[in-house]
């Protein structure tokens, strides 16, 4: 599929819901548990989400945007949650994610972006010259592998549980 920003927000103006609607209330044997070692738990995941609603996609969209700057990108912080979720709840984390999307889809609409802006370029760190397009399009993909990583993660809890049914789920053969 190509890229179009309406069906992009398609999908991210419904990862808060859905998010929400997966893990609200939930006991912590499945939020806050990981793959093991140094991997993420749901937990960590949603204050990555926030890292990068704070810090990362409508940041860089503007830079892009920013015609007197040098378009460089920060580094972004891919480990930012750790620090910044201490003390909070999931339900913090799910509520701080939701209001924090909701504003920077607003302020993206009110661009009123066009084909020539999505052309726009931007010089991320390591990748060089990327297009406001592939932004866009990575963010809307960010949402639906952190929501996958969230599902695999909670389903490996249950990963010797399921006995040799295992051989038919490759949600846990990864």
């Amino acid at each position: 599929m190509e890229f179009n920003l309406t069906k992009s927000l398609e999908i991210l103006e419904r990862t808060p819901t859905v998010l929400n609607t997966l893990l609200s209330g939930l006991s912590d044997n499945w939020t806050m548990q990981n793959e093991g070692g140094e991997t993420w738990s749901p937990y960590d995941v949603m204050g990555h989400l926030i890292h990068g609603e704070r810090t990362d996609w409508m940041q860089r969209l503007n830079i892009i945007l920013d015609s007197k700057g040098d378009n460089k990108f920060a580094s972004f912080d891919r480990f930012a949650q750790f620090e910044e979720s201490k003390g909070k709840t999931l339900n913090d984390l799910l509520t701080e994610f939701e209001t924090i999307r909701k504003a920077n889809l607003e302020k993206l609409k009110a661009l009123k972006l066009n084909n020539s802006h999505l052309e726009m370029t931007g010089i991320h760190p390591k990748f060089g010259s990327v297009t406001m397009k592939q932004l866009l399009s990575t963010w809307t993909v960010h949402d639906l592998a952190h929501t996958g990583q969230i599902v695999r993660v909670m389903a490996k809890q249950y990963k010797e549980e399921v006995g040799p049914w295992v051989e038919y789920l490759r949600i846990l053969q990864s």
